[in-house]
């Protein structure tokens, strides 16, 4: 072949042509030089080879329709050149003794499929062989539940440090035999390609074969990797798998040959015609990961058995915290990553989905001995560890609750075993107490005092259950600081150890609160409890409390207040006590007693304590005429017999009865409140003062034969000790003569002479001598008297605690005063509504009334039918279910 020479321009002399290498050689020629220079780039012999030149063959080759030539000639050369790296680089480093055999079943289960896919057999055949594959490895049968790996000489990878340094070494051997060859292999056909680049843009397309690189990985995989001759690609996986497992075990492996080899696994392409799916996958997504993924399902699965076994839960969850992040940097390091995800699915389902409910029931170590040892740490570890599988925090939660319940009846019952006294025993002033105000809503009320309000009161510290002012103050502040203690703990807990993000986990908060609630109102006398507590921290002389720490204690004690269902029945207590604090002078301020009530305003509205700022108000009131009477004494010159303090009160207000209490006064009290009346009406003419006694105190200055004592005492003390002030010294008073000269009631007379006679100030000597009162008994003045201190409080005995009787009384007319809330709620309701399903009224009403009490349905049905009876409501005429309002 020849090519003519240039002219120039002018025509004059010719130049010839640089002389193009191969175009005076035969095809043949070309051929062979080129299959020299593979073999000299495959030898890394490269100095003398010319880029062009060849370049030039390959271009001429495909350019006369020899291309076909060539691309079966590079592949022979290729294969060649890698059969003879089999035998001598790889062949050498398998483990002793290797053979097909001696692997485990799963990974032989690959031989077939590998072989037919190498051999390019008909697809229908491969892709069955496929299949077998896969079920056996993704979905363990009876016969493939145990998975274990061994070497080729059956030595399992479990020994000593020794057996496991020479299967490490051994293995490593070989992964970097095949490393060798497959990056000697890859930087030869990269040198290649560019060499055949022409082939690559012409040819390939043209006759829809491999380009020249991808041509190199497939005669790797086929020649090497599914080499018949040696089955080097099941040894592969089967020495990766084992060094894997190696390394989990705690062995330090080579993870630079673990990472070449596991790239070459996922450089390599699988045929598509025999993988039965058009998505085209490498070998490491086809064969070696379904088998790393079963591999590990066992080994996890047999993990978590034996660890249960033999560890506590902090441990056991320390463990799984550490494989989880160590089975992350493992993918990092030399894995896939696509293989993450699935691995990591394996890890929580054998290690936790499987065993939550073992892991929190541990007895010793689980989620039980974690509170109660106020282990934050493992809580915090549980909590994340759970939150990561879809039944962890049900679980959780179900344990929390369950925990809760448990220590929550342990504190109802150190107090129910508590809460019926001998009769003798002081208790709860509640409102159906013999001495506690009971309501009624007629007319004026104004209990009155013979004698100033108390100048100091003493109490003990609110938060010291032991130093209550009664003992059923005591049993009250004791499971009040247990409850709020255990709150404390828990909100500490979803505090610091249950956090999603920045803020504390929903569903577990639910869960604690919805647990305290049940075991709150599963304790009767909760409402009242609740009560009890703040009414002492609220009392005035509170040692070593501050108006800001109470106001902390108040605050902690609303949280309580929440869980509360019955909330009526808290604010007949609540009324009952405040009276009391009120009219006794022993609240702490009155700003206190503000700031109480603007909690439970917000927490159950305006109309909640709309009585009780009434309260606060009539005492501000009784003060401003307090003072206007005080001046009008002082400008009229009129002597009053003694200083006089009256509270005057509404009675819608108050817990009060209406009803006048009896008692016949000494003349100068008498005198007193006539003179107080007579101010009074001219003031508000057309008020009735009713006069109440029993809820008086005074304060009255005794001379005993040692010293003087100002005393501080009920009224009706003060009319009994007046009758003993004109008579001899030894002059005994019967308890009929008493109780004919004051008219004061058995009941409260009882309780005026224990007081006097039977306490630890004896102001009165009673024979016969007993803890008791009895009408038979007669009093004498203890002349002799002595004590230390100048001013003596003289405490009413308190009344006995209420009687099974009492109680039912009370729960009728809680029940009575919520059929009339009920019923005007639906009334409310269907006024503006006009027409409601059943259903839908009763969800309305309850959702009003939830901050006041929780109505059942029962209760709601039976309303209403009342109030359809009453004619106040109707049914519709197509609709049994729907209501309609009557104007």
């Amino acid at each position: 072949m020849s090519v003519p020479a240039r002219r120039t321009a002018r025509g004059g002399a010719k130049l010839k042509a640089p002389k193009r290498p191969g175009l005076d050689l035969s095809g043949d020629e070309m051929l062979k030089r080129l299959n020299l220079a593979i073999s000299q780039i495959q030898n890394h012999n490269i100095s003398t080879l010319s880029y062009e030149e060849h370049y030039r063959y390959a271009y001429n080759l495909v350019l006369y329709d020899q291309g076909d030539s060539l691309y079966s000639a590079v592949r022979k050369q290729i294969a060649s050149h890698l059969e003879r790296q089999c035998s001598e680089d790889v062949g050498p480093t398998f483990p002793a003794g290797a053979s097909v055999a001696s692997l485990p079943e799963h990974i032989r289960a690959l031989s077939k499929a590998g072989r037919d896919s190498s051999k390019g057999k008909a697809s229908a055949r491969a892709s069955s062989s496929t299949t077998r594959t896969t079920a056996s490895i993704d979905g363990p049968s009876a016969g493939s539940a145990s998975i274990t790996l061994s070497t080729a000489g059956g030595a399992g990878t479990k020994g000593d440090k020794t057996d496991a340094a020479a299967l490490a070494q051994a293995g490593e051997r070989f992964l970097r035999a095949v490393r060798d060859v497959w990056d000697d292999h890859e930087a030869c056909i990269r040198k290649l390609k560019d060499v055949l680049k022409y082939v690559d843009r012409v040819y390939v397309a043209k006759a829809q074969v491999p380009e020249i690189y991808d041509l190199g990985l497939e005669l790797f995989r086929d020649t090497v990797l599914f080499a018949t001759t040696h089955e080097i690609r099941l040894h592969l996986y089967h020495t990766l798998l084992i060094q894997i497992q190696l390394e989990r075990e705690g062995s330090v492996i080579n993870r630079s040959a673990l990472k070449s080899n596991i790239d070459m696994l996922s450089a390599l392409a699988m045929d598509q015609r025999y993988l039965g799916s058009s998505k085209p996958r490498t070998v490491y997504q086809a064969e070696f990961e379904p088998v790393l993924l079963a591999v590990s399902t066992e080994f996890y699965r047999a993990e978590a058995t034996r660890l249960l076994d033999s560890r506590d839960a902090g441990a056991y969850l320390k463990y799984v915290d550490r494989r989880l992040k160590e089975e992350t940097e493992r993918v990092g390091l030399y894995l896939n990553n696509a293989t993450e995800a699935p691995l990591r699915e394996i890890l929580k389902k054998e290690l936790l989905t499987h065993h939550l409910q073992t892991i929190v029931d541990m007895s010793g170590s689980g989620l039980v001995a974690m509170l109660d040892q106020g282990r934050d740490d493992d809580l915090m570890r549980m909590y994340a560890l759970f939150k990561r599988v879809p039944e962890g925090l049900p679980t959780l939660n179900k344990g929390i609750r369950s925990y809760i319940a448990s220590r929550g009846k342990a504190i109802n019952e150190q107090v129910s075993n508590k809460t019926s006294p001998p009769a003798s025993t002081a208790a709860t002033s509640g409102s159906t107490n013999t001495d506690a105000p009971s309501i009624d809503g007629e007319g004026q009320v104004e209990p009155s005092a013979a004698g100033k309000a108390p100048k100091s009161r003493a109490a003990a510290p609110a938060n010291d259950a032991n130093a209550a002012s009664t003992p059923q103050a005591a049993l009250a502040l004791k499971w009040v600081e247990d409850v709020l203690a255990f709150k404390t703990r828990f909100d500490q807990v979803l505090r610091d150890c249950f956090l999603d993000g920045k803020t504390a986990d929903a569903g577990c908060e639910t869960a604690i609160n919805e647990a305290f609630e049940s075991f709150i109102n599963s304790n009767a006398r909760a409402p009242e409890f609740i009560s009890l507590f703040i009414d002492e921290n609220l009392k005035k002389g509170l040692k070593g409390k501050t108006e800001e720490e109470v106001d902390v204690v108040l605050n902690r004690t609303i949280l309580v207040f929440r869980f509360l269902h019955e909330k009526d029945v808290f604010e007949r207590y609540y009324k009952s006590h405040l009276a009391k604090r009120m009219l006794q002078g022993r609240s702490v301020s009155d700003d206190a007693e503000r700031g109480m009530m603007a909690k439970l305003k917000i927490e159950c509205g305006h109309g909640y304590v709309q009585k009780l700022q009434g309260m606060l108000n009539d005492m501000k009131v009784s003060e401003d005429t307090m003072s206007a009477f005080n001046e009008s004494v002082h400008r009229t010159g009129r002597e009053m017999p003694f200083e006089l303090s009256i509270n005057v009160l509404t009675s819608t207000y108050w817990p009060i009865s209406a009803a006048a209490q009896p008692c016949t006064m000494a003349a100068t009290m008498v005198e007193a409140r006539e003179i107080f009346t007579r101010f009074y009406q001219s003031r508000h003419s057309g008020r009735i003062l009713t006069w109440h006694p029993n809820l008086g105190n005074a304060d009255v200055r005794v001379q005993f034969k040692s010293r003087k004592h100002e005393l501080n005492v009920s009224t009706y003390a003060l009319v009994v000790l007046l009758l003993f002030q004109d008579v001899a010294e030894d002059h005994a008073i019967s308890y009929q003569e008493i109780a004919g000269s004051t008219g004061i009631p058995d009941s409260e007379l009882q309780r005026t002479l224990q007081s006097l006679a039977c306490a630890k100030y004896k102001i009165l000597m009673k024979e016969p001598k007993s803890r008791e009162i009895s009408i038979s008994d007669k009093f004498v003045f203890n002349v002799g008297f002595s004590c230390n201190l100048a001013r003596i409080k003289i405490n009413q005995v308190a009344a006995r605690v209420e009687s099974a009787a009492e109680r039912k009384e009370t729960t009728e007319k809680v029940e009575e005063e919520r059929k009339n809330q009920v019923e005007a709620c639906i009334v409310r309701v269907m006024k503006d509504r006009k027409t409601m399903p059943h259903n839908e009224l009763v969800t309305e009403v309850i959702r009003q009334l939830s901050s006041r009490f929780q109505p059942s349905p029962a209760l709601l049905k039976r309303r209403i039918e009342s109030l359809i009876d009453r004619e106040y409501l109707e049914r519709a005429e197509n609709a049994m279910n729907v209501y309609n309002y009557l104007a």
